[in-house]
């Protein structure tokens, strides 16, 4: 559509908008109409000033006012809710009316579900919110909030995804998409980080229209539909980068991705050209589990060595790291154009997670469930689990993966 019609769409919406948050109360919300009308209070003979007399004027003045200024009050919540305007004005006057006598207000219920539904059709259409796009929230401080408090025993994933991320989003002009790569074990929190990026970048998550999610034996798991596999993902991501000012793609099980099919998403992840602005802001993840020994020959060297995980270092564990995908000459993802390219901005060790790391996993998947719990109880759980190397028994095989599903064993 060209933009001459936008402005007519928006003025279409504002009248709706509006129409209907009106007829979605009945009176002024908040309050209970009076039993008589506006003018119950008037008793007795009309005043000798004309038929209407002076205190049915005064009254009939009121009532106007009060009408007008319950219009500005629900057109003001509408700008703040719906185009983020007005915000501070209003949050101003509710801190100067304090306690005052002046009775609160707010939509009825299916004045709110009308704000709802509305205000996502006109987001639709175009730019609503201070991002210029209602789907995005970009919520940074929550996400680093959340990692800190649910993201156990990685502390250099923490760092490096918010750093990352935080970065990305803050700079005016990136020059090429942002393309982390998550690699550790199973259960280490690959999937969980990603999730969680998904959730404080976007007012839906993973459910929103701007991410996608594609598991390699899912979503492509017959090698004699390359082809096809490659035309549909290059659409997919061209649509979504069309439709979305800002957009998440995650690739699970990356290691196990056709090469042809990371070779067609190579153009979206390069340096942009000059004056091409399609890609921007693009973030791409990819999660395998491809130099996991590698990780955790590191952490058990620093165990033996009687020094703490917290100590190794992201440089270290980098270096290493990458060596490591270098050789695996077997694989397509290691030897493709994204680390012969350096278009992977950062690649992100997750490190094995240790007996108490698994405590803390059964604890959150007690809390997230609302149920109580004993430090014997999470002793329990942790010792379900299967630990390696047999000598030490130090780092759970499987993670967290399956600790929510061992508590039902309690319940």
């Amino acid at each position: 559509m060209g933009q001459g019609r936008v402005p007519a769409r928006r003025g279409l919406g504002c009248c709706i908008l509006v129409l209907l948050l009106l007829l979605g109360g009945s009176g002024s919300p908040g309050t209970t109409p009076p039993p008589r009308g506006p003018w119950a209070e008037e008793q007795g003979p009309v005043p000798e000033r004309g038929p209407w007399g002076r205190a049915r004027y005064e009254a009939v003045k009121k009532h106007l006012g009060a009408v007008g200024a319950l219009s500005r009050q629900y057109w003001q919540y509408l700008a703040c809710k719906v185009w983020q305007n007005g915000c501070e004005e209003e949050e101003k006057e509710e801190e100067e009316r304090g306690s005052s006598p002046i009775p609160s207000w707010g939509f009825p219920l299916v004045g709110q579900d009308y704000l709802e539904i509305l205000s996502a059709w006109y987001c639709s259409f175009g730019k609503c919110c201070e991002t210029g796009d209602c789907r995005i929230i970009n919520n940074i401080t929550g996400l680093e909030a959340d990692l800190n408090g649910q993201l156990h025993g990685q502390h250099l994933a923490k760092e490096v995804v918010v750093r990352a991320v935080q970065g990305f989003l803050q700079s005016p002009r990136p020059r090429k998409a942002l393309v982390l790569s998550f690699h550790g074990w199973s259960g280490t929190g690959k999937n969980f980080v990603a999730r969680m990026v998904a959730s404080h970048l976007y007012r839906d998550g993973l459910k929103s229209e701007c991410v996608w999610v594609f598991v390699s034996l899912l979503h492509f798991p017959h090698h004699n539909y390359v082809d096809s596999y490659k035309a549909q993902l290059q659409r997919q991501v061209r649509e979504t980068l069309q439709r979305c000012r800002q957009a998440l793609f995650i690739f699970d099980e990356a290691e196990k991705l056709h090469s042809s099919l990371l070779d067609a998403i190579k153009p979206f992840m390069a340096h942009h050209n000059k004056g091409q602005a399609d890609h921007q802001r693009s973030i791409f993840l990819f999660l395998s589990n491809l130099g996991g020994n590698t990780i955790n020959e590191v952490a058990l060297d620093f165990w033996r060595a009687g020094r703490a995980r917290e100590e190794i270092s992201m440089e270290l564990l980098e270096q290493r790291l990458r060596l490591e995908l270098q050789e695996a000459a077997e694989n397509s993802y290691a030897h493709s154009h994204l680390l012969r390219e350096n278009l992977i901005d950062f690649v992100v060790p997750f490190l094995p997670l240790e007996y108490h790391h698994v405590k803390l996993c059964a604890r959150d998947a007690f809390l997230a469930r609302g149920l109580p719990y004993t430090e014997a109880t999470l002793d329990e759980v942790a010792q379900m689990m299967v630990f390696v190397p047999k000598e030490e028994k130090l780092f759970s095989a499987q993670g967290c993966k399956s600790v929510s599903q061992r508590i039902n064993y309690f319940l």
